[in-house]
Formats: structure tokens, sequence, C-alpha cells
């Protein structure tokens, strides 16, 4: 083995070679072990990395990424194709848990995150170019809308891609859903179970990947039980339009005694209207949410609501990524692309509490 006093000559940082010195291999084996070439046996292996530790080396990010074609950052993305863009992810704690959840996984790989945001067709299509051109190792993504043409755009480009949501249409990429209609059912079999005979629901927006899904799940459950008839007002996710759904329900279905909403922001807005108006929850009408966030837990009454596990879905997320990126070769190398895009479904758990 080279001494540690000749790693270094003059101001300069240690090199490969001073590496090679110290582990006593070739500079292409240093080279294969830190790129993550797999074809190492593992005891050169724990020598390169030894001679690493002892050296100080470390690896030219630009240089590296010559060699395994990587950059070491990963795109998650926020796409949405309507004007309340901001007003949504700004005001939903589910794109924070989004981040949450991602992040140990990325840093855990010494992968690091780029925030992209694509609110319009221009935004788009300077996006896809920058991830077709290597911006980024792969996109994580997460669409507010149904119609979102960019999962497709990105397919298209060869990035490899995640989604948070199932496609609409089949996609070779991969994806973590939850179970919402199964989440759905559950709300409304607590409802019927607390002896609820004339729900309502504050419906998500026709374009939103879950509003169907949710809305049928819970109509379904309740026409399997005899109710046909549901009251239905779409809301815009916020705690706002949740107010207003509720106003607009009393209104026109003064005999309702549940609501169903969609999201725990508008069940909070729901909560806040009829405690405005004297009506009692749960005593006059029960509430249930979707998520089970923060804004489940600070409502008042707080809620009782579906939950979501997002943190632990956005980590699934990123794991499906981070294994297609490895793709089970040298990360020197395309990974080759699988039979079928892994996905994960989760399934959901009602949460009681104080708004049934």
């Amino acid at each position: 083995m080279g001494n540690r006093q000749g790693a270094q000559t003059g101001n300069r940082g240690p090199t490969l070679e001073d590496v090679a010195r110290e582990a006593g291999v070739s500079r292409a084996t240093v080279s294969r072990v830190v790129n993550g070439v797999r074809n190492v046996a593992p005891d050169i292996q724990r020598a390169v990395r030894d001679a690493v530790a002892r050296t100080g080396y470390t690896p030219n990010q630009a240089a590296r990424s010559l060699v395994t074609r990587r950059t070491g950052t990963v795109a998650l993305v926020l796409s949405a194709t309507g004007k309340a863009f901001a007003a949504r992810v700004f005001s939903d704690p589910f794109f924070g848990r989004v981040v949450d959840g991602v992040l140990p996984v990325l840093r855990e790989r010494a992968i690091q995150p780029v925030l992209l945001v694509a609110e319009s067709e221009q935004a788009r299509t300077q996006l896809v170019e920058y991830l077709r051109r290597g911006g980024a190792d792969g996109a994580l993504v997460v669409s507010l809308d149904e119609d979102d043409p960019l999962p497709a755009m990105l397919v298209a480009a060869d990035v490899p891609t995640v989604l948070f949501g199932r496609p609409r249409d089949p996609l070779r990429c991969g994806f973590v859903d939850l179970d919402n209609a199964a989440g759905a059912r559950l709300a409304a079999e607590h409802l019927w179970a607390t002896g609820r005979r004339h729900p309502a629901t504050i419906a998500a927006p026709v374009t939103a990947p879950t509003a169907g899904e949710r809305l049928d799940g819970f109509r379904e459950a309740f026409a399997a039980r005899g109710v046909t008839s549901v009251p239905v007002v779409r809301g815009r996710f916020t705690v706002d339009s949740g107010r207003r759904a509720m106003a607009r329900l009393l209104e026109d279905h003064p005999g309702i005694d549940a609501v169903f909403a969609a999201n725990d922001l508008m069940a909070q807005g729901a909560c806040q209207y009829l405690r405005e108006r004297g009506v009692a929850v749960p005593g006059a009408v029960a509430v249930v949410g979707f998520d089970d966030s923060v804004a489940a837990r600070r409502a008042r009454p707080p809620l009782t609501t579906v939950r979501q596990p997002v943190e632990r879905m956005a980590a699934a997320m990123a794991g499906l990524l981070v294994e297609e990126l490895d793709g089970g070769g040298s990360s020197a190398e395309p990974a080759p692309k699988p039979s079928e895009p892994a996905s994960k479904v989760f399934d959901p758990v009602l949460v009681v509490r104080e708004s049934t």
C-alpha cells in the first residue's frame, strides 16, 4: 500500500491515482467502484472505499457524470392544467407531505431533488426538453388534473418517470396510488353504521384524478343500502370552497344528516359553516373528510377522515424510480426496460374522531 503522505502533492486534492496507490489496485478499478459498477469483488470494493476514506478523495461530479451518465438529481414535478394551480399547491398540506416522503429515500442514495413546476403548455414543453437532455435522471410527477398531458410527454421522451396516482390511460411508467373507491366506501359504511340515512357529498373538481373514484365509491355504498339519491356539490380542495359547498347543500337539501368531503380542507370548511349556522356537528350533521392531514386534527371538531398514507406513498414512488434508474446492472450502462412498469396501490384506513 502507498502511504498517506504521498496521497497529495502541493495544494491539489487527492486523485483517483492517489486512491489507487493507497488501495493497491488500478485506477480503472477505483473508477468502477466510485461510479457504482457492480461487477467488482466485495473485498476490492472495501479496500477502495477504505482508501477513499483515508485519502479524503471526493469524486468530481462533472467527471463522474460523464462516466455514469447520471446527474445525481431527480425532478419532483408538480403539474396542472388549470388556473387554480398556485392556490392549491400553497394551501394544501398534501404537497408538503409528498416532499416529506420523497426526501429521505433520495438522501439515502445521495440524490438531490429538483423542484419543477409545469402549469402551462409552454412550461410542460420546456420541462420535457430539459429532462430529455439530461437535466435530471428521472421524474417524480404529481398531477393535479386527470387530463394532464405531461406524463405521456415524459414517457414519449423516454424520461424515467413515476407518478403519484394511477394514470387514466395506460402508460409505460410506474405509479403509486390509493384505493380511493374503497376509502369512500369506508366513509359511507361508517356513516350508515352511526345511523345516518340522508347523506350528501362535497366532491372534488371533475378534473381531479381522484374525483370519480371517491364520488362513485361513496354513492355506490349508500345505493347498496337503498339510498339512491346523494346530493353532490363540487369544491376546489380548499377551506373556502368547502364552506360554499356546505352553504349550498344546506340551502338546497336542509334535511341532510351527513357530509362526506373529498379532502380534509373542504371538510374543515364545511364544519366551519355548520358551526356558524348553529348546526351541531356531529349531533345534527356528521362530517367525514379524506387524507388525514393536519387539517383533520385542526378542525373543530377534529375530523373523522379516511387516511391516505401520503408520506409512505411518496417514499414508495421515490423507491420505484431509484430501482428503475439502477436497473439491476452497471450504473454506467442504460438500465434495461422492465416488461411491466412497477406500481404499488395502498389500502385506506378510516380514522374516527369527533365529527361523527
